[in-house]
């Protein structure tokens, strides 16, 4: 009678789950974390300021409105989608904001014109993707070039300001010694959290990640869940806009110029998967903070803005590469 090798695995062993230890290092966000701790120990190196609390959270002021974008776009990713023109939307809506408020109407209504803008673009790049079947990638590549140059038709090469003093300085408000801008990141970060991690809908942007046509067939509203991820998206952006504005005390037309870059890298360093189907919001919360202690400790150490700019890039290509290993290895 033949007998099983000592070397075969039993279906029983197969199923059996990874020890919690392995299930935890093989995890993007895992990698982020250590890149944080890191990142801290030798800014502390270059920077007695970095071992300052209060230090870290005033340098986050400068990165939060790109933080709180880059979570809402966590969402647009995993569900399978990309949108590159929020930095774009910024702009325009800010300086739609400076406009309205210098025709001479109240602040309030610059506000909600504003918001109201960032609505019709965020359902602008939805109808174009859903409706029109047009790849969100190429699509908002062109309203991110269309966005910014009706903020330049609009401002001009003007800096719009003058506005009242209770809306300038933001981020030198603070609640609870924290920031404004930055305790406005931390609650978005645990509402997004729990949405994506608790509720049914979150569920559901993650299976239409995974394989939309499965989701078709299980009855999820993809194109609806879609388009409000884009709405999300604008909504989210003109008030981006408006921190900035009140943050600057002024807008321009060159408002984040470049801020497509740090947002997605954001949420690629935070262990997003860039085809959709897996990501989480305490990866894109961890990596807004590895970002803001490696480009304040550049800026610290007196590094070249290219310079910059090539190791940012250098980053993204990274996490984009280490992501897609651990994704494969987990699958195999």
């Amino acid at each position: 009678m033949s007998q099983t090798p000592a070397t075969a695995v039993s279906p029983q062993d197969a199923a059996k789950p990874l020890p919690l230890w392995r299930t935890v290092l093989v995890r993007p966000e895992t990698m982020t974390l250590v890149l944080l701790a890191a990142a801290i120990v030798i800014a502390c190196l270059l920077s007695p300021f970095f071992a300052s609390l209060t230090f870290i959270l005033e340098s986050a002021t400068y990165y939060a409105e790109f933080s709180i974008i880059a979570l809402v776009l966590t969402l647009v990713i995993i569900a399978g989608e990309i949108d590159l023109s929020p930095a774009s939307t910024m702009a325009l809506t800010a300086c739609l904001f400076g406009t309205v408020f210098q025709a001479g109407l109240p602040i309030g209504w610059a506000i909600a014109a504003s918001l109201a803008a960032g609505l019709v673009m965020g359902a602008f790049n939805g109808f174009l993707v859903l409706w029109l079947r047009l790849p969100s990638l190429m699509v908002t590549i062109g309203t991110l070039i269309m966005y910014r140059g009706l903020a330049q038709v609009l401002a001009g090469d003007r800096s719009i300001s003058k506005f009242p003093a209770w809306f300038v300085g933001i981020d030198y408000r603070t609640l609870f010694g924290v920031p404004v801008p930055v305790l406005i990141f931390v609650v978005a970060s645990l509402v997004l959290a729990f949405v994506l991690g608790a509720t049914i809908l979150g569920r559901q942007i993650y299976q239409i990640g995974t394989s939309e046509i499965a989701a078709r067939h299980a009855g999820i509203k993809v194109r609806r869940i879609k388009f409000a991820l884009f709405l999300a998206m604008g909504l989210t952006s003109a008030l981006c806009g408006l921190l900035a504005a009140s943050r600057l005390a002024s807008v321009r037309y060159d408002l984040a110029t470049g801020g497509e870059l740090q947002m997605v890298l954001i949420v690629m360093l935070g262990g997003t998967y860039i085809f959709g189907g897996r990501g989480t919001i305490a990866g894109t919360f961890i990596a807004s903070w590895l970002l803001v202690i490696i480009a304040t400790g550049m800026t610290v150490a007196n590094i070249p803005v290219t310079y910059q700019l090539t190791v940012m890039g250098l980053l993204l290509i990274v996490s984009i590469i280490a992501t897609n290993t651990i994704y494969a290895r987990n699958q195999r």
